[in-house]
């Protein structure tokens, strides 16, 4: 099963959208599946259903950062490095959407104040959001850019997920 699969079927099944798409790639990322269940855990719906930044490309991003993020805060030029990856990985997801915004994404009113209470996961539900499509789009982008480079990280520890 490809991750893009893994991903759609895990938001299907009840995971955020930043959820199913960083589990899929969570041993990749030296993480088990509580550990990248709960990182992820605030992320959906545009941060907290606050509709802004989509929780899939969130997603992206954690995976990005985790495989070939710095952790020395005097690397200079490996922050930039970084801010270059998260923005081509953004300009990506835009170009098949449109847009990075949750609320674009789901056509919602710009000043319309969301509840932080999650919808029911319904038939009607998954009709009427794209964000199954979403999560397989954005486990598809990172996929491909894994496919095409190694991760920073030298050894990743084997974590059961």
């Amino acid at each position: 099963m490809s991750k893009a699969e893994e991903a759609r079927e895990l938001f299907v099944a009840g995971a955020n959208c930043a959820q199913a798409v960083l589990l899929p790639f969570a041993r990749e990322c030296g993480l088990d599946r509580e550990t990248a269940l709960r990182l992820a855990s605030g992320f959906g719906g545009g941060m907290g259903r606050l509709r802004e930044v989509c929780g899939a490309l969130t997603g992206i991003f954690m995976v990005a950062d985790l495989l070939y993020g710095y952790s020395d805060i005097a690397d200079k030029e490996g922050k930039d490095a970084q801010y270059a990856l998260i923005q081509n990985l953004a300009r990506q997801f835009q170009a098949d959407t449109g847009t990075i915004l949750c609320r674009e994404l789901l056509e919602l009113p710009e000043n319309q104040i969301s509840s932080p209470i999650s919808e029911a996961r319904t038939g009607e539900y998954y009709q009427q959001r794209p964000c199954a499509n979403l999560v397989a789009l954005a486990a598809k982008i990172m996929e491909d850019y894994i496919a095409g480079r190694q991760p920073k990280r030298d050894k990743i520890d084997k974590v059961e997920s």
